[in-house]
């Protein structure tokens, strides 16, 4: 989607200002925030690129105010009340007024460092990919109204395949109930100035990772 988050090339929001010695969390609850959102991860009641969208759908004015965690915190609060694990008369009240629903899974104790451990989205397949590294393409120009991975700078833009990654999960589909319906993953790179114009450092190179169906033969 066409959404605030997407803002790679975007101008007017100053420059990124690093916290000199930045705390893994600034407040105790951004950890629990953190630990809440991995054991429902862990759950498998959700997919990560379904996470990932709960984000991207929030207004811009919420998107572009609130910090890291908190926007944590309210993607865990609208996933739970989409999947109906919740009631918003809950969430109003501030606890539980109903027995809670049964999970496929619980994450326990010893189930933690494998629940912050990202598996892979790696799929078998008797395919071949399409594009082979050296190959020039060219991005399709789209503009979806659920989630895609394709940043809106590098739409309708040409560059060269430096990398075939194998044949994973594809997010746009993933994430919107459709199935995992993998693709073929390639790492694209482009010239700077292909991206940003002629203006542009002529020595900026950039790479995104990008789904066969995202590309077409330049």
């Amino acid at each position: 989607m066409n959404g605030i988050h997407d803002m790679g090339g975007m101008h007017g929001f100053g420059k990124v200002e690093p916290e000199p010695n930045e705390p893994p969390f600034h407040s105790r609850w951004e950890g629990r925030a953190l630990a809440l959102n991995r054991a429902m991860s862990f759950a498998k009641t959700w997919n990560i690129d379904r996470s990932r969208a709960a984000i991207e759908e929030f207004p811009p004015a919420d998107y572009l105010t609130l910090t890291y965690y908190q926007k944590w915190a309210l993607r865990l609060e609208k996933l739970l009340l989409e999947f109906g694990l919740v009631g918003a008369d809950e969430v109003a009240a501030g606890h539980s007024l109903r027995p809670g629903k049964a999970l496929s899974r619980t994450l326990k104790a010893a189930e933690v460092d494998k629940a912050l451990t990202r598996g892979s989205y790696a799929r078998p397949t008797n395919t071949t990919p399409r594009f082979a590294v050296g190959d020039r393409v060219h991005t399709r120009n789209i503009n979806p109204e659920t989630h895609t991975r394709l940043p809106r700078y590098a739409r309708g833009r040409t560059g060269v395949i430096e990398c075939v990654r194998g044949f994973h999960v594809f997010p746009d589909t993933v994430a919107i109930g459709e199935g995992e319906k993998p693709q073929w993953l390639y790492t694209v790179l482009f010239e700077g100035r292909e991206l940003w114009g002629e203006s542009a450092d002529p020595t900026l190179k950039v790479s995104i990772e990008a789904w066969e169906p995202y590309l077409e033969p330049a």
